[in-house]
């Protein structure tokens, strides 16, 4: 099979691996969307994060069943979004549902046995059975695929932190997960305010549904969102950027007894116990995607939001022009992008 491979600073290409082989309940999957996340980071600097490796890309897919045990709940030919990672299904937070958040994850080449196939950039994968959510009948590949880190993370996010109609979301760091935050946001009916210096990503929120967008370049991002608010704060920020500065702001901007939800991994914050929290009565809380129990209801949200989703993809590519992906994506000159392993 074709997989895609960083041979260099920003240089990559396409390489070719062992077709995976599966084993102990797990199921082989043809690849046919693998939407874009952070890996851009390895190609730009060399920065590998989860099971990243120069030949290891890529946490998202969607596809079809080619193989699967005799015990298994799924059979070839049925369709179904992977989500990401590898738990091992049997620590606490597994149980909980709350997979992301695994003691001790597996390695699914050890698994199986298999020298390749745990990466989304490639034509094709293993997974565990009980991460593959079945695809409702009539939405595309490429849809169900926002289930991963395009709508998934912030859907978690705001389920801890229980976003209602009427409340106001700010959303810091509008790349690939923190756009899809926008429409999760709108489909709650949520006024949504965005953080965000990219005029291409900030007109794209627009589109999605935001309410306001603040470019932190331009003025005192704080005192306009407090302005919004009517001086009292946000009732919930997603932070997605990563960055310190916006992780304060975040802090900063919400308003007593709100929440504070960070997902993206880098940063380190100085938080003041008492004036940041006990006074304010303020919740901070980690996340990194959705708990299992409520994939379904995260299928329905991307059903019901269509045309929102046909704008927040704005980048279709095979596999192999992949480097263009990265480049647009270093720019901030696009919206989620998803890859095609079986397009030339």
């Amino acid at each position: 099979m074709q997989i895609v491979e960083i041979t260099g600073e920003r240089a990559c290409g396409l390489a070719e691996r062992p077709t995976p082989v599966v084993a102990n309940g797990y199921v082989l999957l043809k690849v046919h969307v693998a939407p874009m996340c952070n890996e851009y980071l390895a190609y730009r600097d060399g920065v590998y994060l989860e099971r990243n490796r120069p030949d290891s890309l890529g946490h998202e897919m969607a596809g079809e069943v080619v193989e699967a045990p005799p015990d298994s709940p799924l059979r070839p030919g049925d369709r179904v979004v992977a989500l990401c990672g590898y738990p091992c299904g049997r620590c606490e937070p597994c149980q909980r549902g709350y997979y992301a958040h695994c003691v001790r994850t597996d390695d699914p080449r050890e698994v199986c046995g298999s020298p390749s196939g745990e990466c989304g950039f490639a034509q094709y994968a293993v997974k565990p059975a009980g991460m593959l959510v079945e695809i409702p009948a009539g939405m595309s590949y490429e849809h169900a695929s926002m289930a991963c880190c395009g709508l998934g993370p912030t859907f978690g996010a705001m389920e801890r932190s229980g976003v209602r109609p009427g409340e106001t979301v700010l959303i810091t760091g509008l790349g690939a997960v923190g756009l899809g935050g926008v429409i999760n946001a709108a489909h709650r009916g949520a006024r949504v305010v965005c953080v965000v210096r990219s005029p291409y990503r900030a007109g794209l929120a627009e589109k999605l549904g935001a309410d306001l967008v603040v470019d932190p370049g331009a003025g005192d991002a704080h005192a306009k969102i407090m302005e919004f608010t009517g001086g009292l704060g946000v009732h919930h920020a997603i932070e997605c950027s990563g960055q310190a500065e916006y992780q304060r702001l975040a802090v900063d901007a919400v308003r007593r007894l709100g929440s504070v939800v960070f997902l993206a991994e880098p940063g380190e914050l100085s938080v003041h116990i008492d004036n940041d929290l006990v006074q304010r009565g303020v919740t901070l809380a980690g996340s990194l995607d959705i708990n299992r129990n409520d994939a379904n209801a995260l299928l329905e949200v991307i059903a019901a939001n269509a045309a929102k989703l046909d704008t927040f993809v704005t980048h279709r590519l095979p596999m192999s022009r992949v480097g263009e992906a990265f480049e647009d994506q270093m720019a901030r000159t696009c919206g989620k992008a998803v890859l095609y392993p079986w397009r030339s």
